[in-house]
């Protein structure tokens, strides 16, 4: 259903933390004209964990407006409180997205039962695409690929965004990976081999800043072109790093910020980008790939 460059995009601020809708329908305009595949709201690089429950609505309901039908959107609504992440799977039916992206509940630590038993329950509920996400840096908990076939059973559970490694991605598309079921990688730094391998895309943080080149990437792994990917991901390599210098979203946003598309906000406990980090930064920038 969804394949190539996915941008998990930002949620812009003003410096005092409020939510810049304005800003927010420029970048969605910047994703579009960049051919830019799909794009998750209020994802983890979307700062989820610090919007209340009204404004994580709003957004995902601003970017499908702004959207408006000419590019996928897929609304981040995971949480550690399975009753929490119902709700929020429910608000993105209702309000128009075309599928959700849920993250493994974070800091309880579930059994593999638990987890299974947390993704069946919100798919039973809520007739939307859903996407399972394991990210297990993050959250402490690594869904496994025996509880993620269980999973594939069902039938609006689509895919998994798996942040972890190659092995495990080609575990997946060994075991899981069919036409009802895709793959997408979570790390930009993985994810020109994991297409290559058969991955049906990424769901990106680079694509943020370098969304076209990300596109291109994407789709000439797709094509099977190893050369061409290669060649656009070399380009991309340096800023697949820098990205997480420091906590996603600081890099992302204070680049977007250095860029003119945003304004500086980010919300506490995240803070701007340290000092020590911004000429290597704006180096970066200069670097970066054209249209």
């Amino acid at each position: 259903m969804f394949t190539g460059s996915i941008v998990a995009i930002v949620t812009p601020m003003y410096p005092d933390g409020r939510v810049d809708y304005g800003a927010l329908e420029k970048l969605v305009e910047f994703h579009i004209v960049n051919k830019t595949d799909a794009i998750v709201a209020v994802g983890t690089t979307g700062e989820s964990a610090t919007l209340d429950y009204e404004e994580h609505r709003q957004v995902i309901r601003k970017v499908v407006e702004f959207a408006d039908g000419r590019v996928p959107v897929i609304a981040g609504t995971g949480s550690n409180s399975t009753l929490e992440a119902l709700k929020l799977t429910h608000w993105a039916a209702e309000d128009g997205a075309q599928a959700c992206l849920l993250v493994t509940p974070y800091y309880n630590k579930p059994t593999q039962e638990g987890l299974y038993q947390h993704y069946k329950l919100i798919a039973e509920s809520v007739d939307i695409p859903q996407i399972l996400y394991n990210v297990p840096g993050r959250t402490g908990v690594d869904l496994q690929p025996e509880t993620v076939a269980r999973l594939a059973n069902i039938d609006n559970i689509i895919g998994v965004k798996e942040a972890s490694t190659l092995e495990r991605i080609d575990e997946l598309l060994d075991k899981v990976s069919n036409d009802k079921f895709s793959v997408w990688s979570g790390e930009d730094g993985l994810a020109c081999e994991a297409i290559l391998r058969g991955a049906n895309g990424v769901i990106s943080v680079s694509a943020n800043v370098a969304p076209l080149q990300m596109h291109k990437m994407t789709q000439a792994a797709m094509a099977g072109d190893r050369e061409k990917a290669e060649a656009f991901d070399a380009e991309l390599k340096e800023l697949h790093r820098l990205l997480f210098i420091e906590s996603n979203p600081i890099p992302a946003k204070w680049i977007l910020k250095e860029m003119g598309k945003i304004q500086g906000g980010i919300r506490l406990p995240l803070i701007s980008l340290d000092k020590q980090y911004h000429l290597t930064m704006q180096d970066l920038i200069a670097k970066l790939p054209k249209a």
